[in-house]
């Protein structure tokens, strides 16, 4: 295949998207979602300036993880996530060879980086860093192009069907406001998930990163993560991130058809 191929697609691509975007401004000149300005953080309004001073994020110990999938459920029931769409799942992996093979699962969601590759590319604002580091998106500034989605290295992305706009996991920033704890922590039976703030040293999330060695998922993408994982396998590094990965529990629960009885190595 000519290797100019590719990248002429992908010029056709962005061309007929920039086309159809400015046919939109041209047909809807008042709507919301064409403006570069943000109303939310203009107005001042705490949803999207955050907490100052802080630095949100997460460290998930792999090693109380049983794939009960309670966090999955407790995100979609607070956050009203679309059918077949999650802002965080935990994906089940079949690893080894018989007679040696055992399970292991990957609790997954938005990293929240310091170095957001889907913030660079999104060309409304719609889509940017709190000052406490939790990355949202503006509903009444984005107009659904899907850049941020493609950008994502983490597939952690989706295009909302109802709002049709791009959503994501906000670590519950709506409860973090107000002293609560994400959804999805609140909800860990095993205590796998640890939310605070990273500028706290007596934080529960720093305590944990000076006590144990962690990793991030695709460190080489240069993004630097908040989320961080204790006992991070090398096996499970490589395997796919995507929600096709999904255990048949995780299925149960959204609605969705059960093909086979686990996953084994995202096939």
């Amino acid at each position: 295949m000519d290797e100019k191929e590719p990248q002429q697609s992908r010029r056709g691509f962005v061309k007929k998207t920039t086309i159809l975007l400015g046919a939109a401004v041209l047909a809807a000149p008042n709507a919301k979602a064409i403006s570069l300005t943000n109303p939310g953080r203009e107005s001042g309004d705490a949803r999207y300036i955050g907490q100052e001073g802080k630095r949100f994020g997460m460290v998930i110990d792999l090693r109380k993880c049983v794939g009960c999938q309670a966090c999955t459920s407790a995100c979609k029931s607070e956050n009203k996530v679309p059918k077949e769409k999650f802002r965080t799942y935990v994906p089940e992996y079949e690893l080894g060879s018989y007679p040696n093979v055992h399970k292991a699962f990957l609790p997954q969601l938005c990293n929240h980086c310091a170095e957001p590759s889907c913030v660079s590319v999104c060309p409304t604002g719609a889509t940017f860093a709190r000052k406490d580091g939790i990355v949202v998106v503006d509903s009444e500034v984005c107009w659904g192009c899907g850049y941020c989605i493609n950008a994502c290295p983490y597939d952690k992305r989706y295009f909302n069907p109802i709002t049709n706009v791009a959503d994501k996991c906000t670590l519950c920033a709506h409860r973090v406001d107000h002293g609560l704890l994400p959804a999805c922590v609140e909800s860990c039976v095993g205590g796998a998930r640890v939310f605070g703030d990273f500028n706290d040293p007596h934080s529960a999330v720093s305590k944990l990163l000076s006590s144990f060695p962690t990793t991030v998922l695709k460190p080489a993408s240069g993004t630097k993560p908040r989320v961080f994982y204790i006992a991070l396998s090398g096996e499970i590094q490589g395997l796919p991130y995507s929600p096709k990965v999904l255990d048949d529990m995780a299925r149960k629960i959204d609605g969705m058809p059960t093909t086979r009885e686990w996953s084994t190595k995202g096939e």
